[in-house]
């Protein structure tokens, strides 16, 4: 048991979302933030919360008068091995296919240590920044690799104590068909939906509380062909699994869609069906205003990635937008390569400051980043229970110190601070699942030093063997 003793503050979503043309009148229908609240954890779900409760015997009791207390965060969209190739001179300033372009001459060297170093880094990564529950999307198998690609995946989650909820990515169109990738790292379609299959038996676990989850994720309709897509979507039915893929993230996209397939990239997903409830896009950015109503009717969701978007230049997806219609959207950092990081309160940051390049001072509030941040992304991903804080809710928590110089003035509003304030976005604590997985700013399951090193020797192994600086 845990009792977090008397909490500066406690986050408290809005009460819903905000109506069309209200952006800015919404004071009266927000839920006020907790103020030296108790919250006491026991097991892995969130026990009480109220003041001066009682220490019941055996619980590490964890002073919290100077900490912001928020749910964990929820990355639903990422690259775990791109970690290892971050701020390439080569790709700094390419646009999305010519990045992928170069970057799959370096990518088809991954290996299965690349891919353990990576996932450690990455969630690492994640961790320090309060998220507890994330999702990768591996779609990369070059050839000769292994098929235990998802237990090196769930393995390391489980040594860094993270929520995971990792896609079988596929990617079956190479140059040789008209797409990006080389023929080294795509693979035959029926072993795709095998290997799919088999990974959903293997590790997917729907309990409301489970550690481990399974999606499929074609990587996008410029790699995969039309009948992977059908055939994906229909064996995550059939076995109650959600899907994945990125869509509307460049105006070139919608352009090949419209060349190869005769359709726009979301006409084409609703006739693979691949759209509705248990179905989320990354990025989202090109959708007309009839796109977003089919996502709004359909609860499609949309994994917004402020970052990348920025950094690759691709454009701002219409998030205000999408909130006012009722469709969901989360948050997510994308890959290392294309952000350059995995820090998910800077997103939640980001994500607030880029709708107001668009759409003005109140394009976005900071409840509403955070809800993003938060329970809708933990909805998006199939858990319910998750991304609140509430009695009865799994013990996902991240605890924020505010006192120092960074925030110093801004205590009007603690949790709005922790966006518009401060540079560092190092949690002092994190509690996923129940268990202490950040202490101190310090990442419990892992000596980061020595993954640092481990990290940094992979990756000029795959440089060199590319010959790409």
């Amino acid at each position: 048991m845990i009792l977090l003793k008397g909490c500066f503050r406690v986050l408290q979503h809005d009460t819903g979302p905000i109506p069309p043309g209200s952006a800015t009148s919404r004071t009266k229908s927000e839920t006020t933030d907790l103020e030296g609240v108790d919250v006491l954890v026991e097991g892995n779900r969130i026990k009480r919360i109220g003041k001066d409760l009682p220490a019941p015997s055996g619980a590490r009791v964890i002073d919290a008068r100077r900490h912001v207390v928020t749910p964990g965060l929820v990355n639903t969209h990422h690259h775990f091995y791109q970690t290892l190739t971050r701020n390439l001179p080569a790709v700094q300033d390419a646009k999305l296919f010519d990045w992928l372009v170069a970057l799959y001459e370096v990518w088809k060297g991954i290996d299965e240590e690349a891919v353990r170093v990576s996932s450690l880094l990455a969630m690492s990564e994640l961790l320090r920044t309060g998220c507890t529950t994330t999702t990768d999307h591996h779609y990369l198998y070059p050839a000769g690799f292994s098929d235990d690609l998802p237990a090196i995946q769930f393995e390391a989650a489980s040594e860094l104590g993270i929520r995971f909820a990792p896609t079988r990515g596929s990617m079956s169109r190479s140059k040789k068909d008209g797409g990006l990738p080389p023929d080294s790292v795509v693979q035959d379609e029926e072993l795709i939906l095998r290997h799919s299959e088999d990974t959903i038996v293997r590790f997917h676990d729907p309990s409301p509380d489970s550690m481990r989850r399974v999606a499929l994720a074609p990587c996008s309709p410029f790699s995969v062909s039309e009948s992977l897509m059908k055939r994906s979507a229909a064996l995550a039915r059939r076995h109650g699994v959600r899907l994945h893929t990125h869509l509307a993230e460049t105006a070139d996209e919608n352009d090949f869609c419209v060349e190869v397939y005769g359709r726009r990239p979301l006409k084409l997903m609703e006739d693979c069906d691949f759209i509705g409830p248990d179905v989320w896009f990354a990025h989202g950015i090109f959708f007309d205003d009839a796109e977003l109503e089919l996502l709004a009717k359909t609860k499609t969701g949309v994994a917004h990635c402020p970052s990348s978007n920025m950094r690759l230049g691709s454009g701002i997806a219409r998030v205000r937008e999408m909130l006012d219609r009722g469709v969901p959207v989360s948050l997510a950092v994308d890959g290392s390569a294309s952000n350059d990081s995995s820090d998910m309160l800077g997103e939640a940051r980001q994500a607030l400051l880029l709708q107001r390049v668009r759409y003005g001072s109140a394009g976005l509030r900071s409840k509403e980043a955070w809800r993003m941040a938060t329970e809708s992304g933990a909805r998006m991903l199939g858990w319910d229970e998750a991304g609140r804080i509430a009695e009865g809710a799994l013990a996902d928590l991240a605890l924020w110190r505010i006192d120092g110089p960074a925030y110093a003035g801004s205590l009007s509003d603690p949790t709005a601070a922790l966006l518009f304030c401060g540079y560092d976005h190092r949690a002092d604590m994190v509690i996923a699942n129940g268990k202490v997985v950040v202490e101190d700013g310090k990442v419990l399951g892992v000596d980061e030093e020595k993954l640092a090193a481990a990290a940094n020797l992979v990756a000029k192994g795959l440089l060199e063997k590319a010959e790409l600086s």
